[in-house]
């Protein structure tokens, strides 16, 4: 953890054990090796082309998923700080709770991004819309679905 706290921010002692576990099932290579040059919000239109590389393990669970045009990408932020419960948004002065915000910075760093879905060849996708780091652990994907208003 390197990020420095901005003023205001609050942190807590993390717990010493986890809960859960999981498995990261690929890696996300991006144009961004620091947090300050990512985007806020992917662009699924404009953004940059991305690429998904999946361990080939799991190959077999891409079977239909290049009729998908959009797809949630699930994924780990592994340099983000995990203590921070109290933070202060750039370029703002008031702190906020973390849960208040789509802060990177959270106690489980799992972000989430709709891509727009530009091919798959063998285990790797290209997609538009990401805003992760080079490198991001993948944890799932899945199809976005529109689902209709009742």
């Amino acid at each position: 953890m390197t990020d420095e706290l901005r003023p205001g921010e609050i942190t807590v002692d993390l717990p010493g054990l986890f809960d859960a576990g999981l498995w990261f099932i690929g890696r996300i290579h991006t144009p961004w090796t620091e947090r300050k040059d990512c985007p806020r919000r992917g662009d699924a239109e404009a953004g940059p082309l991305c690429e998904i590389e999946l361990d080939p393990r799991w190959l077999p669970a891409l079977d239909g998923v290049a009729d998908k045009p959009r797809m949630q990408v699930l994924y780990w932020m592994d340099r983000a700080r995990r203590d921070v419960v109290h933070q202060t948004r750039h370029g703002h002065e008031e702190p906020t709770g973390t849960f208040a915000l789509r802060s990177p910075v959270r106690p489980n760093p799992i972000a989430s991004s709709v891509v727009r879905l530009i091919s798959v060849s063998g285990n790797r996708l290209q997609v538009r819309g990401l805003d992760c780091l080079d490198g991001t652990p993948l944890i799932d994907l899945k199809p976005d679905i529109d689902i209709p208003a009742r």
